[in-house]
C-alpha cells in the first residue's frame, strides 16, 4: 500500500479553464463519457422482447445500440455501449470536486470506488493524482468483477426481488478493467485491485485512511457491506459520494439505516437525479 499518511495541502485550481493540469482532466472525463464526439456512441438496448432474442443469437460482444441525447449522457440515464462510465458528465464533475477538494485541503487518506463497472471513476481518481503529482495516495477498486450477488433476502428484505445480478451488462472483469486504466497511461502501483463480494475483501483491504470513498454497489447489502467497512476510516473532510441513492430504493434505505444507526447528520447533497454525498465534519 502506497503512504498515505501525509496530508500537506496542494494548489488546485479547478476554476483555472487554461490550467494544463484541469485542461487534461477535463478532457478524460470527456473521453471517459465518449462524449468528445457527439452521436458516436450509443447505448445499450434494453427490455425489449426483440433485444433479448437478439442477444440469445448473437456473440456475447455484438451490442446493439439506440441513439442517446447528449442530456442523457451528462445525467447518466443510459448504459453505454462504448464508453468506460455509465455514471454521466455530472458525476465525474462530482468525483473531481471531491477529489481536488481534499487534495486542496490536505485531507489525508486514500480514495476508493465499489463497483466500479468498466473502470471510469477509478481512471478518472487516478487521472487526478497524475495530473497534480500526488504520488502517496493509492486508487482503490473494489468490484467482484463478475456482476453483482443473488439478494439475499433473508438477511435483507430490502433485496428481495432485486435482478441486478441477471444483468449481464454489469460483469466486466477484471483483466477488461485493468486494460481500460491501461489505455489512459494510468496503470501502476498506485492503482490496486480488491477482487471479491465486498463483504469479504472490505473489512481486511490493506486500508488505513480514506480520503474519498464512492460507493456504486445498487443493493442494500452491497451499500450497507462497503458503508460499513469504509467509513470508519473516512478522514473528517473526507467525502462519501452514493450513486444509486435516487436509482434503488434498497440502496437510498442502507445509506438511512446507516446514517441513523451512528447519529450521522450531516446534510446530504444532491449531485443530479441519483448521485448524492456529504462532507465528513
Amino acid at each position: 500500500m502506497v503512504n498515505s499518511n501525509t496530508s500537506a495541502p496542494i494548489s488546485v485550481d479547478t476554476a483555472t479553464s487554461s490550467d494544463p493540469r484541469e485542461l487534461y482532466i477535463d478532457l478524460v472525463k470527456k473521453s471517459l463519457t465518449c462524449s468528445l464526439y457527439e452521436g458516436t456512441d450509443g447505448a445499450l438496448v434494453k427490455g425489449s422482447v426483440f433485444s433479448t432474442l437478439m442477444r440469445t443469437l448473437l456473440p456475447r460482444d455484438v451490442r446493439l445500440s439506440r441513439p442517446v441525447s447528449k442530456d442523457d449522457r451528462a445525467e447518466g440515464k443510459d448504459w453505454p455501449s462504448l464508453a468506460l462510465t455509465m455514471v454521466g458528465q455530472k458525476r465525474l464533475d462530482n468525483v473531481h470536486h471531491c477529489v481536488s477538494t481534499v487534495l486542496k485541503d490536505g485531507v489525508p487518506g486514500d480514495l476508493i470506488e465499489t463497483g466500479v463497472w468498466r473502470g471510469g471513476a477509478v481512471i478518472l481518481m487516478r487521472a487526478i493524482l497524475k495530473a497534480y503529482g500526488v504520488t502517496d495516495r493509492t486508487v482503490f477498486a473494489a468490484d467482484s468483477f463478475e456482476g453483482l450477488p443473488k439478494p439475499d433476502a433473508q438477511s435483507y428484505p430490502a433485496d428481495k426481488g432485486d435482478r441486478h445480478w441477471t444483468c449481464d451488462e454489469l460483469a466486466v472483469s477484471l483483466e477488461q478493467v485493468r486494460a481500460n486504466v491501461e489505455r489512459y497511461g494510468l496503470l501502476d502501483d498506485q492503482v490496486q485491485f480488491l477482487k471479491g463480494w465486498f463483504k469479504d475483501t472490505l473489512p481486511h483491504a490493506p486500508i488505513e485512511r480514506l480520503a474519498v470513498a464512492r460507493l456504486d454497489g445498487d443493493m442494500y447489502q452491497s451499500t450497507m457491506d462497503a458503508i460499513e467497512a469504509l467509513y470508519p476510516k473516512l478522514q473528517p473532510g473526507g467525502f462519501l459520494i452514493v450513486d444509486d441513492y435516487g436509482a434503488v430504493e434498497g440502496c437510498k434505505q442502507a445509506i438511512h439505516d446507516y446514517r441513523a444507526r451512528n447519529n450521522i447528520d450531516e446534510q446530504i447533497e444532491t449531485v443530479d437525479w441519483t448521485g448524492i454525498y456529504w462532507r465528513k465534519r
